[in-house]
């Protein structure tokens, strides 16, 4: 049985359409065709957001509480000005890549309550959030947790707290509905939290970003292919897990961003893993461990020599693997963390834009990352962490 303060927090969320405002094709209440609200209650001072899958909800105040399934949407929020509201997360960012924004770290205690893989109902009613930062779908569609299904998720919603989220990481197989870019997702959410204010002057901050990245780039004949390897690839094994860097996804936008090829052809992807041989007869003039920036078993410092042991040495020590171009020339990097919001990719992006072009941007000083010298910085710290306080 719910209690009278679950009750009279619910009301505050009047639901999710059924049919999702014929996907967003413009709502009843008065949902624009650009998917952003054009109608409040003025008895009530309501307001609605929408997201595919999760649909629309309707707030009768703004959510003062979120969890969130993965980093990227407590980057989000956080960008947004929604630090205090963050109760917990299954995944967490590193805490280290939020530093050059003046945000805490959420301690472990923030970030463990939840499982990845194993959903407990419980959990979420002993959170109590006023809304789930999450895909509902990943709750019943990944195949990790064979005790939940689709009515756990049902009840969740019902009882605990809407969701508002989509699966933006990367395309699964179970997800053949729309995937929001990052700025897209962010627009959603700024709908949500009513910040639209905040979402533009980021939005603005990331458009002159890529606007002087373009403007930078080399030809397209001098860009390069790399070898973008996931970071369960093992080199002391012997064991790649090759991957392709112009997909859809909120983890993959920094190539994308920088027109970075991949040395990988689709066969190599498809086939799971590739050995030592395999990957000389591809050699790649660079070879990134995706999500190796926050290999380092601390969650909130990056370790240098962490990333050393696990990748460089391993490859040096190899008989095959010392052959590889890029590990002759010094050219295996950590890669990006894969779950990033507006903040950490604008981090990111510098990263990677040093790694592929050092002679632009200035080469990647592996001891004194996430520092970036200000002559390589491609937007101003200060001015982010501005947007954030709300001094805008």
């Amino acid at each position: 049985m719910l209690d009278d303060s679950r009750l009279t927090r619910r009301q505050v969320f009047t639901g999710t359409t059924t049919a999702f405002c014929a996907s967003l094709a413009g709502c009843a209440s008065g949902f624009g065709l650009d998917g952003t609200s054009d109608s409040t209650d003025g008895s009530t001072n309501s307001h609605e957001a929408c997201i595919e899958p999760a649909g629309c909800v309707t707030f009768e105040e703004i959510p003062e509480t979120y969890i969130v399934n993965n980093g990227e949407w407590a980057d989000m929020a956080f960008a947004l000005g929604q630090r205090d509201g963050f109760v917990t997360s299954a995944y967490m960012i590193p805490g280290f890549l939020f530093e050059p924004f003046g945000l805490d770290v959420p301690p472990l205690s923030e970030t463990e309550s939840l499982s990845q893989t194993d959903w407990d109902k419980e959990m979420f009613f002993e959170l109590d959030p006023d809304v789930i930062l999450m895909d509902p779908n990943y709750m019943h569609k990944t195949g990790w947790d064979d005790a939940w299904d689709e009515s756990d998720t049902e009840d969740i919603k019902e009882l605990v707290a809407p969701f508002f989220g989509n699966n933006i990481l990367r395309r699964r197989e179970w997800h053949d509905y729309k995937l929001y870019s990052l700025y897209g997702a962010l627009e959603r959410l700024a709908d949500l939290f009513d910040e639209r204010e905040r979402y533009e002057a980021l939005a603005d901050v990331h458009d002159s970003m890529q606007d002087e990245i373009q403007s930078r780039l080399p030809p397209t004949e001098e860009r390069p292919e790399i070898g973008l390897i996931n970071s369960a690839s093992s080199p002391r094994e012997g064991t790649f897990y090759p991957m392709r860097t112009q997909v859809e996804g909120v983890e993959l936008k920094p190539y994308r961003d920088l027109d970075v090829g991949s040395a990988f052809s689709e066969k190599h992807v498809q086939g799971g893993t590739i050995g030592y041989e395999q990957l000389l007869e591809v050699d790649p003039e660079i070879l990134v461990a995706h999500w190796g920036i926050g290999m380092t078993g601390d969650q909130n410092t990056f370790s240098p020599e962490a990333f050393r042991e696990k990748y460089v040495r391993p490859l040096e020590e190899d008989p095959v693997g010392s052959q590889l171009t890029a590990v002759r020339e010094g050219n295996v990097y950590p890669g990006a963390f894969g779950s990033q919001g507006p903040l950490v990719n604008l981090l990111q992006t510098e990263l990677v834009a040093q790694q592929m072009y050092p002679d632009e941007f200035g080469a990647f000083e592996l001891e004194r990352f996430p520092e970036i010298p200000s002559e390589k910085q491609l937007f101003d710290r200060q001015h982010v962490r501005d947007i954030v306080a709300g001094r805008i």
